[in-house]
């Protein structure tokens, strides 16, 4: 087969069955592999819909200066679609994002602006946005992607890993367990998927400090999932279950996932796995759960595969255990 373009390549990832690591359980585990996206990420989707249609339309001009604030994953995939479209590409960043993600944006020739103050939450969300905001009152040719409050993020994950699901389940799921940031991606898939199967559960995972459904913050390091801002898109009605996953349980999973079964995942692929081990062990019956795996785990080796860090996250772990559990239903403390 012969593409007009890497975009062209975006999609269509595969699906597979943790039969290993879930040897034991009574759920049959399914996760789709977003790092087999040509960026590396479940986020080349967004990036291309937003870009696409923007251009089609013509709120995004062929002058245009895409910006966005992003923790890795999403700059990497729009410094790639830019590069395709031949616009000009800002990443606004903190210092939680790895080199090897600076290193890839500037590969695909899109510039960096590095925020190092922290917001009122402890985060740098907050202050990321506040500088996007100032590049588009000093650059009339700025747009702002927004992955937090365009639905066209939502839309790119309905009309994308959504159809694709439907597409090669034969029949189905219980449980979708997504991890929740931008929420645009757990929104997508479950509104598409409940079109079909009304009595699908929803399970968010999200991380330990995060503040999307009113838990403290608290230290974390991890980028990709949870967040110290609310988003627009998130609407928690929609959502049946949160779980919260720590640094330390994430990194742990996904050294789990790469012996079992093979699989060289990132920290929010470690996450969806923790919750679903957490979740299967209440299951009294067969029980189907969906996932998906976000990202590649290459962009992780000086964090969830890093021995030395991971004794320091341990030791986070052991001191906030040690307190009270904030595993819960829509935020409440269990």
């Amino acid at each position: 087969m012969i593409i007009h373009s890497i975009l062209d390549s975006v999609g269509a990832t595969p699906i597979v069955r943790l039969s290993r690591l879930f040897r034991d359980s009574r759920c049959e585990v399914l996760a789709k592999l977003e790092m087999f996206n040509p960026g590396g990420s479940v986020k080349d989707r967004p990036a291309r819909y937003i870009v696409e249609r923007g251009l089609a339309e013509g709120s995004i001009r062929p002058d245009s200066h895409i910006v966005e604030s992003s923790s890795g994953n999403l700059a990497i995939a729009l410094a790639m679609v830019c590069r395709i479209y031949g616009l000009r590409f800002t990443a606004v960043v903190d210092p939680k994002i790895s080199p090897i993600n600076l290193q890839i944006i500037r590969c695909y020739g899109g510039n960096i602006e590095l925020v190092t103050e922290k917001d009122r939450q402890g985060g740098y969300l907050e202050t990321r946005i506040e500088r996007v905001k100032r590049v588009l009152r000093e650059q009339p040719d700025a747009v702002w992607i927004n992955q937090y409050g365009n639905d066209r993020n939502w839309q790119s994950h309905y009309h994308g890993e959504g159809e694709e699901i439907l597409r090669h389940l034969d029949h189905p799921v219980d449980y979708l367990v997504l991890g929740v940031s931008t929420s645009g991606t757990l929104h997508g898939i479950a509104r598409r998927l409940r079109e079909a199967w009304p009595n699908l559960k929803v399970v968010a995972v999200d991380a330990v400090g995060s503040v999307l459904f009113g838990t403290p913050p608290y230290p974390r390091d991890l980028p990709g999932i949870g967040a110290s801002r609310v988003p627009e898109l998130l609407k928690r009605d929609e959502i049946g279950q949160v779980i919260h996953i720590d640094d330390y349980e994430s990194a742990v999973a996904c050294r789990e996932l790469v012996k079992h079964e093979g699989i060289f995942a990132g920290g929010s692929s470690g996450s969806v796995v923790a919750a679903i081990q957490r979740l299967s062990t209440r299951m009294q019956r067969a029980t189907r759960i969906l996932t998906i795996l976000p990202d590649r785990g290459e962009r992780y080796l000086d964090t969830v595969y890093d021995d030395d860090w991971l004794a320091r996250m341990k030791s986070r772990h052991l001191a906030r255990k040690s307190g009270c559990s904030i595993d819960a239903r829509l935020g409440q403390t269990a």
